[in-house]
């Protein structure tokens, strides 16, 4: 027979194991929660950081904008997976590489962007991964794969 304290320890860990289990899906958003489909942005500037890993990459791209002032964009990829089917690789973006690329704005107003196109430094233009439902623009921006 099982101790009442053994079953409440067996419990608690299912509980704890439940709640690690469903963490990933509480993480994961659409692209309507946090872009702005009606706000596209295309930029060009400096790789500062890249972060390779699951649900999405991010890389930061440094702006300089006509006046000769630096922002610091956080661009959303795709997921490694999917990336890397397309192509590409951890190193297709390095630090002090210059890219263009063309997306959407974050709703809350962060300098944050769903990237959908992307000009890297070898001249291809590759799909950002961008987690866009197919919204308006979605025909001018492309939906898949290399082009």
């Amino acid at each position: 027979m099982i101790s009442r304290m053994t079953r409440a320890a067996l419990a608690l860990a299912l509980g704890l194991g439940l709640v690690f289990a469903a963490a990933p899906v509480l993480a994961h958003h659409s692209f309507a929660a946090e872009f702005d489909s009606a706000k596209p942005i295309k930029v060009t500037g400096t790789v500062t950081k890249v972060e390779w890993m699951n649900p999405h990459i991010y890389y930061y791209v440094d702006v300089k904008d006509l006046d000769g002032k630096v922002t610091n964009f956080a661009i959303e990829g795709g997921t490694p997976g999917s990336l890397y089917r397309q192509g590409w690789r951890k190193d297709s973006l390095k630090v002090g590489d210059t890219v263009t690329v063309d997306g959407f704005k974050a709703k809350n107003g962060s300098n944050t962007i769903n990237g959908r196109k992307v000009l890297l430094p070898d001249g291809h233009r590759v799909f950002g991964g961008s987690s866009d439902d197919g919204g308006p623009l979605a025909e001018e921006y492309g939906k898949s794969g290399k082009q």
